[in-house]
């Protein structure tokens, strides 16, 4: 999915691709699939911030047939040597017959960087 060689089939699917982009650090592919109305200018990636798990807690539509979906998800990581969790509940939305991130909420016990 990263060299556009194939689009997520899902919205937790892009939820997973767009994590393992923050994990090696591929801005490139966090921009392309971001939706342009939400999509920042610019993404600038902490190489500090190592990410290293991902739980997909819920997930709410965004299926094959869906145009429409939500993923909640837990994604921890280490910053200068210390662990942390980011909670979020992200939406996405199928465009042109591909997902594509459009935006995300929170949680409770976000203390992350950067949203995935």
């Amino acid at each position: 999915m990263h060299r556009g060689e194939a689009d997520a089939g899902t919205a937790e699917a892009l939820m997973r691709s767009r994590f393992a982009a923050f994990a090696v650090g591929d801005a490139a592919y966090l921009m392309r699939s971001w939706h342009p109305t939400t999509r920042p200018t610019a993404l600038d990636l902490d190489p500090r911030t190592r990410w290293t798990r991902l739980e997909v807690l819920a997930t709410d539509r965004g299926g094959v047939f869906d145009t429409v979906g939500e993923v909640e998800f837990r994604a921890h990581y280490r910053e200068r040597g210390r662990p942390g969790t980011l909670h979020e509940r992200s939406r996405f939305r199928r465009e042109d017959g591909r997902w594509v991130y459009l935006d995300g909420r929170a949680g409770p016990d976000r203390g992350g960087p950067e949203p995935a």
